[in-house]
């Protein structure tokens, strides 16, 4: 008979969080405005309209790094509001720890996500990762792996996607990467930066470029797109409200 599993011993990963915003605690490395962005003067001047406009974002929403990589998941074609009821759902029953998750049949784990939709595959993807993150050494080997070799592993984790593995990696492990969402690609397309239909290594490239070597830097970047995003740049733009000057066209 296996073995149940068990959490790493003192795994960064599990460790709560100090940092915490008017919306609650968060993991990240960012705590207020950073003095530059980019080094595109155009990508600079949009995310300082952005910065002005909306202040520091304190950004990921979690407790622990953990957590983190269990949002990415969840947030996976679903609103945020459903990851978190999914996630005080997780929390009652596992603390969301990954040993405690793999603990409860995969049924079981299905009924707590429900909320966030597609959740038996999900349950699926979220054992696949824990399985994953206890078998590589946890937060430690994210965090000081060589990121494309610790990237590409993470690829092949079964529902792990590009975009799920670079929130994973930047916010979680706090590596150096871009994040690229459909707001990422909506905001640049419509500023006339690039097309939005590109494939996705090839935005993450153009950003990873542009922006200034600065953990900080990466995490605001995507944390200001979701923002806008969010409440402004929508299928439908909603410029007139919006921090940033609204591109040609669209005003």
């Amino acid at each position: 008979m296996r073995a149940p599993p068990r959490d790493l011993p003192d795994d960064p990963g599990l460790q709560r969080t100090a940092l915490v915003s008017e919306r609650g605690p968060y993991v990240g490395r960012c705590h207020a405005t950073p003095r530059r962005f980019a080094r595109d003067a155009r990508l600079e001047r949009l995310l300082r309209e952005l910065a002005r406009g909306f202040g520091p974002q304190r950004w990921w929403p979690a407790e622990t790094p953990f957590e983190v990589m269990l949002g990415a998941v969840l947030t996976q074609n679903t609103a945020w509001t459903n990851v978190e009821r999914a996630l005080t759902s997780l929390r009652a029953r596992t603390a969301l720890t990954p040993a405690r998750l793999l603990a409860l049949a995969e049924e079981e784990l299905a009924a707590c996500i429900r909320s966030s939709g597609y959740y038996r595959a999900k349950a699926r993807k979220l054992r696949a990762l824990c399985t994953w993150y206890l078998e590589v050494g946890g937060l430690r080997t994210l965090a000081r792996a060589p990121l494309a070799r610790i990237r590409a592993e993470l690829l092949e984790v079964w529902g792990v996607g590009p975009e799920t593995a670079d929130s994973i990696l930047c916010y979680a492990a706090g590596r150096r990467v871009a994040v690229v969402d459909a707001y990422t690609r909506r905001v640049l397309a419509r500023h006339g930066f690039l097309d939005g239909e590109l494939p996705y290594e090839t935005v993450r490239a153009w950003i990873e470029e542009r922006l200034i070597a600065s953990q900080g830097v990466h995490e605001e970047f995507h944390a200001l797109c979701v923002r806008v995003g969010y409440q402004h740049c929508k299928p439908s733009p909603r410029c007139a409200s919006c921090a940033a000057t609204a591109p040609p066209g669209l005003a």
